[in-house]
């Protein structure tokens, strides 16, 4: 087992490791034990009653939270055209069809978020072993394969996240910054919840919310009471 350094022995001695804490209780504990120099992340793992071998049990979405992500996001849009036009004047960082291509082939990946047109896929699907592995194939799934550029542009840059369960049965999402502040935080991880809850598959049976946790990027984990969960997503 890795050693510990003194600052997050110090933070992790402030959390009670055998209590399920309140969400604003729990958020306002991960702010209060962040000790990074720089504005940490709050992250959010949620452990599902869920079996991802199965295709029906798979849960994965997309949900725009409410406050953001508190960091810039750099967009690329892959079009032609009208929807190229309309691509940069919703805000688009990059955008472009195969000149982008060619640039990424030979090395760049200076965005965060990639959205392409239908018609794009076809040469976009050249770079697919590039972009997969990284997270940044667009997908129609996740609704970055449309023809509503604007509209993809827009939810992207205002904070939207997509999420999907991994094999252990576990979700992982960002869910802004320390610096937000415990109810900014508290209204994003509900937004997220929501869309968990309603994306619950018919063919899970049992708990379906089995554990909840947020830490900070350098803080220990903090667990949550499942239970209050039915009570903040109403």
């Amino acid at each position: 087992m890795p050693k510990r350094g003194k600052k997050y022995l110090q933070a992790k001695s402030t959390i009670d490791t055998q209590k399920r804490y309140e969400f604003a209780d729990a958020v306002e504990s991960a702010i209060k034990a962040s000790y990074a120099k720089f504005d940490e992340t709050v992250d959010v793992s949620v452990r599902l009653g869920v079996d991802p071998r199965h295709a029906d049990q798979m849960v994965r979405g997309t949900v725009v939270l409410p406050h953001g992500l508190g960091k810039e996001v750099k967009v690329l849009v892959f079009a032609k055209g009208e929807k190229e036009a309309e691509a940069k004047e919703a805000g688009a960082d990059f955008v472009g069809n195969e000149d982008l291509i060619e640039k990424i082939q030979g090395g760049w990946f200076g965005f965060d978020k990639a959205v392409a047109t239908p018609d794009m896929m076809g040469a976009v699907g050249k770079i697919g072993r590039v972009l997969g592995p990284r997270g940044l194939m667009p997908n129609a799934k996740t609704g970055t394969v449309t023809f509503e550029v604007a509209k993809a542009v827009q939810e992207l840059k205002a904070g939207k996240i997509d999420f999907r369960v991994e094999k252990a049965g576990i979700v992982h999402a960002p869910m802004g910054k320390v610096s937000f502040g415990t109810d900014k935080i508290v209204q994003n991880i509900s937004a997220f919840l929501e869309t968990i809850v309603r994306l619950k598959p018919s063919s899970s049976k049992g708990t379906y919310l089995k554990g909840i946790a947020i830490s900070t990027t350098m803080g220990p984990g903090i667990k949550i009471d499942a239970a209050v969960v039915k009570d903040l997503v109403k």
